[in-house]
């Protein structure tokens, strides 16, 4: 097996949805538990917090490079601290893996890059236009593994995440996805608030499908690759909002108020890349709506 680090500093996220992989039926080499937590700002480095783990367990072997501030919204409103966080942390990472000797840097990077396009749907090739600070990040973070692969011999995998969903994310933070603000106010019976006319697109993936990507990325080989995430498919907001209120059963209508700015109006994948990495997504819409829904 393999021992897990986890670095968070957990202002998004919360410890408790690791709290079943610290349990002792997990354990590695059946006595310490398979995941260890360590509570660190990758944005400020991550030489320190990581100094007591490999003296006890050795050298970090493959970096998931998942740190991130992932709002577009928030972007537009404070562009610097975005900055420190999404482009700052990649480079305390890449630097960390450079004079370690880290085997595989696997990096999540944005279909915010592409910005809009008038070409659908969007190959890893098209050229990038991103229109927030968060998708600019993005793409110079992109620019940052390829740099550090190509000049010091980091093996780097970027993959463009489109629009993630799944259990246990936070209806509440400002940082949530519209999936799991939706199904949180379907559940209630409560009105679901569109901004725009809905007719937006989004290619919404799975996050169990997001992290066989992962997996495979993090695998020998593939250095230098950039391959998009998402299943190819093409949803409008409104669609999404109907057919969750469908699925909950609560009566809920739905709202509309006025557009936000910075916010692409179609996305969908060319996913090919991704299938030859062997790890296409495979859950729909539907199927992954019922899990998330629970």
């Amino acid at each position: 097996g393999n021992r897990v680090v986890v670095l968070d500093d957990f202002r998004t996220g919360k410890r408790a949805n690791l709290g079943r992989w610290l349990d002792r039926k997990f354990a590695f080499d059946g006595s310490e538990p398979a995941l260890e937590i360590v509570t660190c700002d990758v944005s400020h480095g991550i030489f320190a917090a990581l100094a007591p783990v490999t003296a006890k367990y050795g050298r970090v072997e493959r970096i998931a490079h998942l740190a991130a501030q992932v709002s577009v919204v928030a972007s537009i409103a404070n562009p610097m601290t975005d900055m420190a966080v999404n482009y700052g942390s990649t480079l305390h990472v890449l630097e960390y893996a450079r004079a370690t000797g880290v085997s595989k840097v696997a990096f999540a990077s944005s279909a915010a890059v592409y910005g809009d396009t008038e070409v659908l749907p969007v190959n890893e090739d098209l050229p990038k236009r991103p229109i927030s600070p968060y998708g600019i990040h993005k793409l110079s973070s992109e620019l940052a593994l390829d740099y550090y692969a190509s000049t010091h011999g980091v093996a780097t995998t970027a993959l463009r995440f489109f629009n993630v969903y799944g259990p246990r994310q936070d209806p509440s933070s400002p940082y949530s996805g519209v999936i799991s603000i939706f199904s949180d106010r379907a559940r209630a019976g409560k009105t679901l608030t569109i901004f725009g006319d809905g007719k937006q697109t989004r290619d919404f993936v799975y996050v169990g499908d997001v992290v066989s990507g992962l997996v495979a990325a993090l695998a020998d080989g593939n250095s230098r690759l950039v391959a998009n995430v998402g299943t190819g498919g093409e949803t409008t907001v409104l669609e999404l909002a109907q057919r969750i209120v469908e699925l909950c059963g609560k009566g809920s209508t739905i709202e509309h108020a006025p557009a936000r700015s910075g916010e692409i109006l179609r996305s969908c994948a060319v996913v090919d890349r991704l299938a030859k990495l062997g790890a296409p997504a495979t859950t729909s819409l539907v199927d992954g709506l019922r899990k998330t829904l629970g």
